[in-house]
Formats: structure tokens, sequence, C-alpha cells
């Protein structure tokens, strides 16, 4: 399945080509699935400056860290601290991973959030220099999962703390998948995960959008080796 890509100048330009996409969700409404990460801590801040109200759409998070949400290694934090706590009116629905229940209970009280939802509307990705998106890591038997939402996974790098991600299956199920991603270190996982071949030892090749589009927006150190 083919990826409609997008190359800029730098991080602070693929954050704002994402931020305006992001803007342009909320705006719309519907469901908005968020990732960690320094470029979406960046897309977020300069997406609440774009459009301030998110009162019409629900958010969600690909992955969290086993950690109380006031953590540091917390997205949910780092997410809120970015956007929420920026916005002026919130969301009509923030569906946070209770990471600091631990790995059972927390994948427990997400499934019980999914129930009933079918397709996302936007699911924003990163990718690690592995290939890795959410807490799917290369070579992981997590990959191979199909018949649930949500699962909990040991780290695959540092910090080495568990995490919770949905699978693959619930990550492809979305209208529009965004990649977003920048720097040189990201470079060979760009290419294994956007011009290479499908496979599990890159989950990112795996991460495309069963109903929709799969974008990816990179810098041009990201892209290098394209």
């Amino acid at each position: 399945m083919s990826v409609d890509i997008t190359v800029v100048a730098d991080a602070e330009e693929a954050a704002r080509v994402v931020a305006e996409r992001l803007a342009e969700q909320a705006r719309a409404g519907g469901s908005i699935v968020l990732t960690g990460g320094s470029t979406p801590r960046r897309a977020y801040q300069l997406a609440a400056e774009l459009e301030p109200d998110w009162s019409r759409a629900e958010l969600w998070w690909g992955d969290e860290r086993c950690v109380r949400p006031d953590d540091a290694n917390s997205n949910y934090g780092m997410a809120k601290a970015a956007l929420l706590d920026r916005l002026e009116r919130e969301p009509a629905a923030i569906h946070r991973i209770q990471g600091e229940l631990g790995r059972e209970a927390g994948v427990h009280e997400y499934e019980y959030e999914l129930e009933g939802v079918d397709t996302f509307d936007l699911v924003l990705l990163g990718l690690g220099p592995d290939g890795h998106v959410a807490s799917l890591f290369p070579g992981f038997p997590t990959l191979d999962i199909t018949n649930r939402n949500v699962i909990s996974s040991d780290a695959g790098h540092e910090p080495f703390i568990d995490r919770i991600t949905l699978t693959l299956p619930r990550i492809c199920a979305t209208r529009e998948l965004l990649f977003l991603v920048a720097g040189e270190d990201k470079a060979d996982a760009v290419a294994w995960a956007l011009a290479g071949k499908p496979s599990r030892a890159t989950p990112g090749s795996l991460a495309r959008a069963s109903d929709g589009t799969t974008r990816a927006v990179l810098d041009r150190a990201a892209a290098a080796k394209l």
C-alpha cells in the first residue's frame, strides 16, 4: 500500500505541517490518536495555537508507559502540557491509557474504553530508529496479535518501562494514518518503513491505514535515504 510522502526542510516545519492537519481534524471533529516524542510535542504546541477549540474531537493514545500521568515518561503527561493545557476548550472526551494501574489492569481498562469504537479518523505515529511504532517493537510477538485491541509489552529500548499499546490492526483501523518523523538518526528506519517491503523487523512497514490514506511528513534528514 502506497504512502503519500511530504518532505520539508527541518523538524520545525514538519511539526507545523502536522499541527495544521491536527487543527483541521480538531475543527472537523472525530477521533484523533496521539503519539509520544519530541517532534510530536512541538506539533501539539503549534496545533493548540492554530485551533484552541478541540471540543468536537475525542483524543486517544497509541501507547503509554506504565507510569503515573504526571511522570516525565508519560505520553499523556507530555500531551497534556503541550496541547491540553493550552486549549481554550478541551476535547469532548479524553481517553487516557491508565499506565499507573500496571500492565494487565491498564490493558483491561483501555479495552473497555475502546468497546464499540470502529474506525479512528486520524492516527498519528512516530517512528523509532529501530523502526518501531507505538510500543510495537521489531520481532516482538506482540506484532502477531490480531484478535485484540490493546496489549501489554516489555520495553524494546530505554527507558526500560513496561508498556501498554494498541495492536497493529487497531492502529491500522483509521481513515488516515500519519507518520511524523524528523532527524538523521531516523533515516534508515524511514527507508525500511516507507520504501522497503513489509517486515516484522520494521513494524513501521506494517502500519498502513486499512480504511483510508497513509501519509508521512518528514524532514530532509529523515528522508535522506529514500
